[in-house]
């Protein structure tokens, strides 16, 4: 029963990956990514790890969907062309084109330069897995730059589609 789970949930994964390529419009691709989601939970509950299916449903499947749909919402309102000079970059540009650029090398650093450790991984205490306890652990100790980093991410999209939303025509 466990590996047909596996299996029917590997499956929907591919198929909603393949939804998100292949589709024309925006609403279907999100969609098909909330479809992906839901293979991902099953993957995790084949896995037993319960909380992280609930979370990845509640999360993703939920709250971020909510918000692609949202920016898709908002980006197609107006089907105005932006004014853009094609040959100019302006500050702005230059200064987010270094910021982008400066993150990417203190990335690269910290990849190049972080340790490897000689020791094996420890061994995975089952009856831990999948826990609300452990996944906080993990999360905020082990994790936590990616976690700040993601959140990061998600801020500067959300702050770039009420900029491009909110340009008034002169």
């Amino acid at each position: 029963m466990n590996l047909l789970l596996f299996i029917v949930a590997g499956l929907m994964c591919v198929a909603g990956a393949l939804g998100v390529i292949l589709a024309k419009q925006p609403v279907h691709q999100v969609l098909s990514t909330v479809f992906n989601f839901i293979g991902l939970a099953a993957l995790f509950l084949s896995l037993s790890a319960e909380f992280m299916a609930v979370i990845q449903m509640i999360v993703y499947g939920g709250a971020v969907m909510i918000l692609f749909l949202f920016v898709i919402a908002l980006m197609t309102v107006r089907k105005d062309p932006m004014e853009r000079d094609a040959g100019k970059l302006s500050g702005q540009a230059v200064a987010g084109w270094s910021i982008g650029g400066a993150v990417l090398l203190l990335l690269a650093v910290v990849g190049l330069v972080g340790k490897a450790s000689d020791q094996p991984m420890p061994p995975v205490k089952f009856e831990e897995f999948g826990t609300v306890y452990s996944f906080g652990r993990e999360l905020l100790t082990t994790h936590v730059l990616a976690f700040e980093l993601t959140a990061f991410v998600l801020m500067v999209a959300v702050i770039g589609v009420v900029i491009l939303v909110g340009r008034q025509k002169a």
